[in-house]
């Protein structure tokens, strides 16, 4: 290996970070539609650093998750066997599409030394509280210490609800119990009772985005809502600053228009609805001014409270109801609109102002975990709270000028009535708000409250392939383990099962407990953990790796950010939030330098795939035949399309005898041809294996090089659109590569290049290309720098250009796009093995580009006769003097004086006889 692409922590020359989102190795392999964004990312790295920076590109994969371990519940086999297997031949696929990665800095979220920091920043966050006062994380000590001095009164932190007011005295005085059990309400993770999405036979907690229609996405099982003690990390403290950061960052605006949703901050009041029992239902709403028009409360079904409120004779329609919940997810919930559904507990609360009785009802669009889990229903200003009224009966009230004055107006979209805007007394309606929440803290039944939609997030799953965490109980509370205990090593297991009594496959573990006697945290860290912080390890090279450190300060300090990130947008709410949070949390303890992680962020396209159909005459009976007919032909019968391996498949015609192996239902296949040949239907889907529409890299590979792949992807269309593959069109960049190695190669393909002074025409053909590929790499447009590629080469091709200094830049020009074939016309150009990546770009000179002469076209009697070049220095009486000497135009003049030349410079001349 000869370590071409290692980088240094230290150079004179700029840094640049470029970064692609790490993959997952599957046992599938790479397909073609994979490897868009990491040639995109090579282009850039390689076209940097013949800019003359000091490029960081590394590469790792994120190996723990739930593929592998299904894989080892089937088989018995460890997963960190098959993910080795399944590292290696990514590895193999990556190497061969050129890519110019740092694999010295390689990083595995599954190595105990990469997931001992993982468990590290874990610990951190655990010993961390959130201070308001100073907008930032601090040492749990400090908040002690605090409550030490002067109790809990007038400190300024994110907590639960819950927390307690207590003086200095009263904290001395409680067990040490007591104290860490209020401590954790104010820990950035700690262990709460949360709803979780339960999938039961997965044996594991899913997140959100691991959940499609009530089904895990990964298996199709069933998934149901759950409370269970469960880790979360406090994301909700940094959701302002989490905001604030997106104004700072080069990303797209719907990707960060996503996470401004998600977070989802709101300016409003919270507003107390008391019970008979002296308790109260607490509700967030950004609607204050429109609370006379509240007549009734729906909570979430799995509010706290909902048990106790729900009177005898409606338990049984209460629980059916909860049972049905439990069936879907959060995101379904949000997700349905239209559908209104509900039960009424048969409780009433007292309204804060009117002391009305209103109904407590539950329903499933509210979420225990969003607000405060109720809402105070408006019918006449919400349409949602309308259909529900209407749903149930209950009283929709267009509110009296004797109580509210408002704008209410009919809305021809909807059923009903809605509020256009409020006015208290004639106050419009931020005055109005500013009267309804003092009159409400004047009574103690609410005050002013900015809510974010944002929640803290689950820190955890029940499974064996992930993080173990560095946590012991005594006495029933968690508590860390010692630092130089760290990695806490995933133990070996009989089975990767849950236990017979319900635990973690941890639980499996023989005489796994701290110290001999204390039993673990059997729970393992969720996917999104090992990726929150990876762009850090890779900074740390391996000699850096030896120092106890995640990466080194003086290395962070050189590196400081990634310059450029390229990943899918489907991370948007999950690892790039939980990376951001991460990053600012260690910038709070004075670990990392910038407050963002990622300057700039491109979400590249999906590569669809091409499927193919052949057409089964389907018989009188309903039956499928094994008689295939042509699709030009298959209006004439009654056919089933099936989806054929695309593979098999060339220019849309069918290799019948490969069709018949394809399957051993269609050996004997018969098919109905047109003009001799089977064609197939087209489809644009999603690539995937059950469609038959996986193009392998290999295949493209070993049939036309890796960059033919390499170009033919970026020459689909912009990096950041999705565009379907067709392996008929890669023909056309495959020429185009021939074409290239053919100016520098004779007839029989022997090298000849000419030491010659290139001519005019051939700089400017180069020196097109250097400002082209210069500007579009800087934009990040790499589909018009290939069709500039063909351009070029088609130019110096008609001009016969062999000259050594054209072919030699314009290698270098390329490089970034085909690295194979450039450096092997480098070295016999030449230069030494390897420097081509590190020579600098050419410079590109405007003087090739100005034009001095012109292609005129030149008529006679408005008819074009010719076309003639000529300088564009000259006066028109030069001009003339050369036209009317060119012994071809004197045959259309006919020996006739011309009556008047018509001369526009630049543009035109016309003859008049």
């Amino acid at each position: 290996m000869n370590h071409t692409f290692k980088v240094d922590n230290n150079s004179e020359k700029p840094k640049y970070y470029v970064l692609d989102m790490f993959p997952y190795p599957s046992g599938a392999g790479l397909h073609v539609g994979h490897p868009l964004g990491y040639i995109a990312s090579d282009i850039f790295s390689r076209y940097k650093r013949l800019k003359g920076f000091n490029v960081l590109h590394p590469m790792g994969y994120d190996s723990f998750g739930l593929p592998a371990e299904q894989y080892a519940i089937q088989t018995g086999q460890h997963p960190a066997i098959t993910t080795e297997t399944n590292i290696n031949r990514y590895r193999e696929q990556l190497d061969n599409l050129g890519f110019s990665y740092d694999w010295s800095r390689e990083v595995r979220t599954s190595d105990p030394g990469y997931y001992k920091w993982t468990q590290w920043i874990f610990m951190l966050l655990f010993d961390s509280w959130y201070n308001l006062e100073t907008n930032k994380a601090e040492s749990i000590e400090e908040l002690i210490r605090k409550f030490e001095n002067s109790g809990s009164f007038g400190i300024k932190a994110v907590s639960d609800d819950d927390a307690e007011i207590f003086t200095a005295e009263q904290w001395k005085l409680k067990s040490d119990t007591d104290k860490q059990t209020e401590l954790l309400k104010y820990r950035l993770t700690y262990l709460r009772e949360s709803t979780v999405n339960w999938c039961p036979a997965l044996g594991t907690v899913l997140a959100n985005d691991e959940v499609k229609d009530g089904y895990s996405e990964r298996g199709g099982h069933p998934v149901e809502q759950k409370k269970m003690m469960q880790w979360s990390m406090r994301i909700t403290a940094y959701a302002d600053r989490l905001l604030q950061g997106l104004d700072n960052i080069d990303w797209p605006d719907p990707l960060k228009e996503m996470q401004r949703n998600w977070i989802g901050k709101s300016v409003g009041a919270l507003v107390r609805f008391s019970l008979n029992s002296g308790a109260f239902i607490e509700v967030f709403t950004t609607r204050v001014d429109t609370l006379y028009g509240t007549t009734f409360l729906v909570l979430a079904p799995e509010h706290e409270l909902v048990e106790g409120l729900t009177t005898p004779d409606h338990i049984e329609e209460i629980q059916n109801y909860i049972d049905q919940t439990k069936k879907k997810t959060e995101l379904d919930r949000m997700a349905d609109t239209k559908t209104v559904s509900g039960a009424f507990t048969g409780s009433y609360a007292k309204h804060p102002i009117s002391g009305a009785p209103v109904p407590i009802w539950i329903a499933d669009y509210v979420l225990a975990g969003y607000g405060t889990g109720a809402v105070m229903a408006v019918p006449s200003g919400d349409q949602r709270d309308w259909l529900f009224a209407t749903k149930f009966g209950l009283p929709i009230v267009a509110i009296s000028d004797a109580q509210l004055d408002l704008d209410i107006q009919a809305d021809p979209t909807k059923d009903g009535l809605y509020i256009n805007s409020g006015i208290i007394n004639g106050l419009k309606y931020k005055e109005a708000t500013s009267v309804m929440i003092a009159k409400l803290e004047e009574l103690g039944a609410g005050k002013a409250k900015v809510n974010y939609r944002l929640r803290d997030a689950i820190f955890g799953r029940q499974r064996y392939w992930g993080e173990p965490v560095p946590v012991y109980f005594k006495e029933g509370l968690p508590h860390l383990i010692a630092m130089e205990d760290l990695p806490l090593v995933l133990p070996e297991v009989d089975k990767y099962l849950p236990t017979e009594s319900g635990e973690p496959p941890l639980g499996r573990a023989e005489n796994w407990k701290y110290k001999g006697e204390l039993d673990y945290e059997l729970s393992t860290m969720p996917g999104w953990a090992g990726s929150s912080w990876y762009w850090y390890r890779y900074m740390a090279s391996q000699e850096d790796r030896k120092q106890d450190v995640f990466a080194p300060a003086d290395a962070i300090s050189y590196w400081k950010d990634v310059d450029l990130y390229i990943g899918g947008s489907e991370h948007a709410t999950g690892h790039l939030l939980y990376s951001r949070f991460w990053n600012k949390f260690l910038k709070d303890l004075g670990y990392v330098v910038e407050e963002e992680p990622f300057k700039k962020l491109i979400n590249q396209g999906m590569i669809q795939g091409r499927s193919n159909f052949v057409y089964r005459i389907i018989d009188e009976d309903g039956r499928g035949t094994n008689t295939f007919v042509s699709h030009g032909l298959k209006s004439q019968y009654t056919t089933s399309a099936l989806h054929v391996d695309v593979n098999i498949v060339f220019n849309e015609i069918l290799d019948l005898e490969k069709f018949k192996a394809f399957r051993s239902e269609f050996a004997d296949a018969e098919f109905i041809l047109e003009n001799g040949k089977y064609i197939c239907g087209v489809e644009v889907e999603k690539m995937s294996k059950s469609k038959f529409n996986v193009v392998s890299p290999d295949d493209i590979i070993e049939r036309y090089g890796a960059d033919t792949l390499r170009m033919y992807e970026m020459f689909l269309g912009p990096l950041e659109q999705s565009k379907p593959w067709n392996t008929n069109g890669i023909e056309g960049v495959f020429k185009f590569l021939r074409k290239f190695w053919k100016l520098s190669h004779d007839d029989e393909f022997n090298f000849n290049v000419s030491d010659d002074e290139p001519s005019k025409a051939e700089y400017k053909a180069l020196h097109k290309i250097i400002r082209k590929v210069e500007e579009d790499i800087e934009r990040f447009s790499f589909n018009t720098s290939v069709s500039s590629f063909m351009i070029c080469v088609n130019e110096l091709t008609d001009l016969k250009c062999n000259k050594r200094k054209i072919i030699q830049d314009l290698v270098i020009v390329l490089a970034s796009y085909a690295p194979h074939i450039t450096e092997e016309l480098w070295t016999l150009l030449g230069n030494a093995p390897g420097t081509l990546s590190v020579t600098p770009y050419p410079v590109f000179n405007p003087e090739y580009l100005v034009e001095n002469e012109f292609s005129y076209p030149v008529s006679v009697n408005g008819k074009t006769r010719m076309n003639l070049n000529i300088s564009l220095s000259l006066s028109q009486a030069e001009v003339e003097e050369i036209v009317l000497a060119n012994t071809d135009l004197k045959k259309y003049l006919d020996d006739k004086t011309p009556k008047k030349i018509i001369f526009v410079k630049g543009k035109i001349i016309n003859i008049v006889v």
